[in-house]
């Protein structure tokens, strides 16, 4: 059945039998591709009936169906035609992870970052007031998404304005890891407590034979109503936001939910309907792990065994295990995490120090200020979080932390290109925003045996706020130092010599300048390679060396060229009235860089051995055009 499906319009023929044998059809659909390419699967397991409910009831892309983040609306790909791309998923040129506008018109919008979809609902849910038009408007919202302040930021104002629009709460007791706070304990009361419905219908059932004769009696009736919804039914929270609550319901049961979606029609004002479903739904080892199986690289089908190639360790690994060393040596040191324990190396972590493990949910900001206040009253808070969230955090960064001169730490992962998660995970601008801000030190190593080596100089810190970026990548494999030694801050290496010309790279790029100095070394050119592993404060006495000795500079990094290193080495030489150093810069371009392999990236931007061994070439003949020039006049 399932290559026949093109067009949503087409499930609307379909009887609730036919549609019950197109999601298993589905199912082995999403198993079999994503062995192959990798991608997320348990989250999209969990969603096929309720997608495919979705849209049976509402006419895409005219009503707008907006999924909160986008990892979990692979279904919602297949039955809006892109069945036939899924073999290349999160490749470059073919289909993102993501909802994505410009792939489809039925992709009305697209996050990589939780809790948006609620505010997104409301902003279309007005304009179509403002416009006089009548399109159906829901957002599908994870229950660990709805711990985002945003998400109540948006709750607040949907139940205020009181417009048409539905939440659907899809309820799997997980984000990416289990979900943790007060939210979640409330959802788990509301999922366990398996007599209310019935009482809430018996209640509603006696209310309505109470005859309509006004006065008292009637007031009388809505009293004892409220009160007992009070008693009975858990979902009064939302119902106090102002939302006509229904459920839960089975979220893999297609008739209840079909059911449950033309009741909520008939609500003039919002609703929220919770919808309970299993991550990982149909694929037993998803099931058993959906943590695991979130986000999964190939597998073999029959096993469930992941085919992952044998490499030196990640950075998170490292990261993880010099945390617990540290973590030995100072017992004031807390790891703190907005939801993301797994992801930043933090469960070995976990399992040694539970007392001192924070997990706060999807609460970037909060995370923010926590550590802030952490440090205030003398612990050493580790802030362990991607680059692509710590975006969110950005105010606290400069008000609460660094304003404060707080000791937090950050541990900022995923810095540069992260390959198939694409545009909206890419962490490549987090130098250019972080390094402005007084009171801010900003490290990156060249290798995991140096990042080991600022860890210990970030925990020995205590002058301010102090981070490490690392990137997504395996580590070069080098031998780890037995001890952890203090790096003095603002200090460059010089890697090779090179008094003409010289590459001053920061991170994964100082491997590629290395290579570059080894090819171009072999075609009798000498460059010299600098490990700019301060990228704030800058080494002023080794760019003041540069810059006497004449060396034409290439400054490398993956990181965005507009802010990040490269301009603080501009910035630097034009503040000492140095305004005869040769500088060219490489970085990330002015453009949203989408999925594909990290290599891919690189290939695409520039940041190869190859078009830096093309520009050290194009500066040498440059000069040599300009010597002869004035050597003849």
């Amino acid at each position: 059945m399932l290559p026949q499906i093109n067009h949503p319009k087409q499930l609307k023929t379909l009887s609730i039998e036919e549609l019950t044998t197109l999601a298993e059809e589905i199912r082995r659909f999403l198993i079999e591709k994503l062995s192959v390419t990798g991608g997320h699967l348990a989250s999209n397991l969990g969603v096929v009936e309720l997608t495919l409910a979705l849209h049976y009831c509402y006419d895409s892309p005219k009503d707008k169906m907006i999924y909160d983040v986008g990892h979990q609306a692979y279904v919602h790909k297949i039955l809006t035609g892109r069945q036939d791309r899924f073999d290349s998923l999160r490749k470059q040129g073919g289909l993102c992870g993501f909802v994505k506008r410009d792939e489809s018109e039925h992709d009305v919008w697209e996050a990589g970052h939780s809790s948006t979809s609620l505010s997104a609902a409301m902003g279309m849910a007005m304009a179509r007031d403002f416009k006089g038009e009548d399109n159906k408007v829901i957002a599908v919202i994870g229950d660990g998404a709805l711990t985002g302040g945003m998400a109540f930021e948006a709750l607040n104002h949907i139940g205020h304005e009181r417009r048409k629009l539905m939440v659907i709460l899809n309820d799997n007791e997980m984000s990416i890891a289990p979900n943790v706070g007060a939210m979640h304990n409330y959802l788990s009361k509301i999922r366990s407590d398996r007599h209310y419905l019935r009482a809430k219908d018996e209640v509603e059932g006696l209310l309505k034979k109470i005859p309509a004769i006004g006065g008292k009696l009637a007031k009388t009736a809505e009293r004892v109503k409220d009160s007992l919804k009070y008693m009975m039914v858990p979902g009064v929270l939302f119902e106090e936001l102002g939302f006509t609550y229904l459920g839960p319901v089975d979220g893999h049961d297609l008739e209840k939910l079909i059911d449950t979606f033309q009741q909520a029609d008939n609500v003039s004002g919002p609703v929220l309907v919770h919808v309970l479903t299993t991550k990982g739904k149909g694929y037993k080892p998803a099931e058993a792990d959906s943590y695991k199986w979130h986000g999964i690289s190939p597998y073999k089908i029959e096993s469930g065994q992941v085919l992952q190639a044998v490499g030196n360790p990640m950075y998170t690994e490292v990261f993880g295990e010099t945390l617990i060393e540290l973590g030995r040596q100072d017992k004031r040191l807390v790891a703190v995490t907005p939801a993301m324990p797994g992801g930043s190396g933090l469960f070995p972590f976990a399992k040694e120090f539970p007392d001192r493990m924070i997990d706060v949910g999807i609460a970037e900001q909060h995370a923010a200020t926590l550590c802030a206040a952490l440090a205030m009253e003398g612990m050493k808070p580790v802030y362990a979080v991607y680059s692509t969230f710590m975006q969110r955090a950005y105010d606290q960064i400069v008000h609460d932390i660094c304003r404060h001169n707080a000791n937090v730490m950050f541990a900022i992962d995923r810095a540069g290109f992260v390959g198939a998660d694409g545009e909206t995970h890419q962490g490549v601008y987090d130098i250019a925003f972080m390094r402005h801000i007084p009171n801010m030190v900003l490290m990156m190593p060249k290798d995991e045996n140096e990042l080991r080596h600022m860890m210990k100089t970030a925990l020995e810190y205590n002058d301010g706020p102090i981070a490490y970026r690392y990137p997504r990548i395996n580590g070069t494999g080098v031998a780890l130092d037995p001890e952890l030694k203090t790096l003095p801050i603002g200090s460059w290496e010089r890697l090779r010599p090179g008094d003409d010309y010289a590459v001053v790279a920061c991170g994964p790029m100082v491997q590629i300048a290395e290579e570059a100095a080894e090819t171009l070394r072999r075609e009798g050119i000498q460059i010299g390679v600098v490990n700019a592993r301060f990228l704030k404060p800058l080494d002023d006495g080794m760019l003041l060396e540069l810059a006497r000795a004449g060396t034409s500079m290439v400054v490398l990094e993956e990181a965005s060229q507009a802010g990040s290193l490269g301009s603080a080495v501009l910035e630097f030489y034009a503040a000492n009235d140095i305004h005869d150093a040769r500088v060219q810069l490489m970085g990330v371009p002015d453009i949203f860089i989408e999925h594909g392999s990290i290599k891919d990236q690189r290939q695409l931007t520039g940041l190869t051995v190859e078009a830096l061994c093309a520009r050290i070439k194009a500066m040498k003949a440059t000069s040599q055009y300009a010597y002869k020039t004035t050597s003849t006049s």
